[in-house]
C-alpha cells in the first residue's frame, strides 16, 4: 500500500510517501480501505517527537488517527461490520505506528463506528477526533448554561459549538474578527481574542460564564478561571496546568459509541463539519505545514484515491 511515514523525528522534510506492507487484520479489527484522513495537530507534533515521553513509537511510522473509508476485510470475532461497510474512526492504537495517512489502515472495532449518510468523505474523515474531544462531556453542559469556547472557529471548536447549542446551552465563542459571521452562522456569540478579553465576555454574560473550553493555549484557563466560579467546569485540551485551578484535562479516547452519537446528530442537520482545504495523500507535510499555522477555519483533509 501507499502511506505516509517517516523513519526518524523532525520537520516536515522527514516526512515520505512510500510503499509499506499491508496492514495484518487481528481478530477483533477490521481492514478499512481509507478514501479520507482527518489532519490534526497532534499528528505533527508526533512526527516532531513531542509525545514521544507518552507513547510508544515504531519507525517506520504512518502517521494520523482520523480515517474514513469502506472495510475491505474483518477479523474472525468480528460480528460489528461486514465488508463493504462504510465506517469512520479515530483509530488511535496503544503504540504509535499503523496510523491512518495510506490507503489501508487495521482498526480495533472499539474505535470505529458508521460513517455519517449526510457527510462527504471529507467530512467524515475528519469529524472523529476532533468531534469527540467537542462533546465536551467532563463540563457537564446543560440547556440554558452559557459556554465560553476559545478558538471557536477551529477544527475542535467549530464542532464544540454545533453540540452546545444541540444541547440548548448559549455559546461566546473568541475568534478574530474575519471569522465572526462565520461563528454567528453556527449560532455562537463572537468576542475577538487578546487583550482585553475578559471585559468583552462580560459585555455579553455581565455574570460570567458556567464552563469554558479552552482549544488554544495562550493563558485561556487563566482567563477563564475569572469569568467561571466553578473551576471544575473549565476544560483544556492544551494547558495542563489547568488541573492545578481544579479544572479538567481532555485527553479523548476512542469511543464508538461517541461516534455513533456524533453520527447521528450529522444525519440529523444538527452537526456538519466545514473542511478548509483537502489535500492528497502525498501532500500530508504540506497539509501538517498549513495545520501548524493554527489559523485554519475548520478542518484539514487528507484524499486517498
Amino acid at each position: 500500500m501507499k502511506a505516509i511515514a517517516i523513519n526518524r523525528y523532525g520537520g516536515p522534510d522527514v516526512v515520505e510517501y512510500t510503499d509499506l506492507p499491508d496492514p495484518k487484520v487481528g481478530p477483533d479489527s477490521v481492514l478499512v480501505e481509507v478514501r479520507a484522513a482527518g489532519v490534526n495537530p497532534v499528528d505533527w507534533k508526533v512526527r516532531e517527537g513531542a509525545l514521544d515521553g507518552l507513547l510508544d513509537a515504531h519507525f517506520p511510522l504512518v502517521m494520523g488517527w482520523d480515517a474514513a473509508g469502506v472495510v475491505r476485510a474483518v477479523g474472525g470475532g468480528v460480528t460489528e461490520f461486514a465488508p463493504g461497510d462504510e465506517v469512520y474512526g479515530y483509530v488511535r492504537k496503544d503504540a504509535v505506528e499503523h496510523g491512518t495517512y495510506a490507503e489501508l489502515v487495521a482498526a480495533p472495532v472499539r474505535t470505529l463506528a458508521r460513517k455519517p449518510a449526510a457527510l462527504d468523505w471529507a467530512q467524515a474523515g475528519g469529524l472523529p477526533l476532533a468531534g469527540l474531544t467537542a462533546r465536551i462531556k467532563a463540563i457537564g453542559l446543560k440547556a440554558g448554561e452559557t459556554l465560553l469556547v476559545h478558538a471557536a472557529a477551529g477544527g475542535v471548536g467549530h464542532l464544540a459549538v454545533q453540540l452546545a447549542r444541540a444541547r440548548g446551552a448559549r455559546v461566546i465563542g473568541t475568534a478574530g474578527e474575519r471569522n465572526h459571521d462565520y461563528l454567528r452562522g453556527l449560532g455562537a456569540e463572537p468576542v475577538s481574542y487578546g487583550e482585553g478579553l475578559a471585559d468583552r465576555v462580560r459585555a455579553l454574560a455581565p455574570g460570567g460564564v458556567d464552563a469554558a473550553l479552552d482549544l488554544v493555549g495562550r493563558g485561556a484557563v487563566q482567563v477563564s478561571a475569572g469569568l467561571v466560579a466553578d473551576p471544575a467546569r473549565i476544560a483544556s485540551i492544551t494547558d495542563y496546568g489547568v488541573k492545578a485551578l481544579g479544572g479538567q484535562y481532555v485527553w479523548v479516547r476512542p469511543d464508538a459509541a461517541g461516534l455513533a452519537e456524533l453520527a447521528a446528530l450529522a444525519d440529523e442537520g444538527r452537526l456538519t463539519v466545514t473542511v478548509a482545504s483537502t489535500f492528497p495523500l502525498a501532500q500530508a507535510a504540506s497539509a501538517q505545514a498549513l495545520s501548524a499555522e493554527g489559523r485554519t477555519r475548520g478542518k484539514i483533509v487528507l484524499l486517498v484515491d
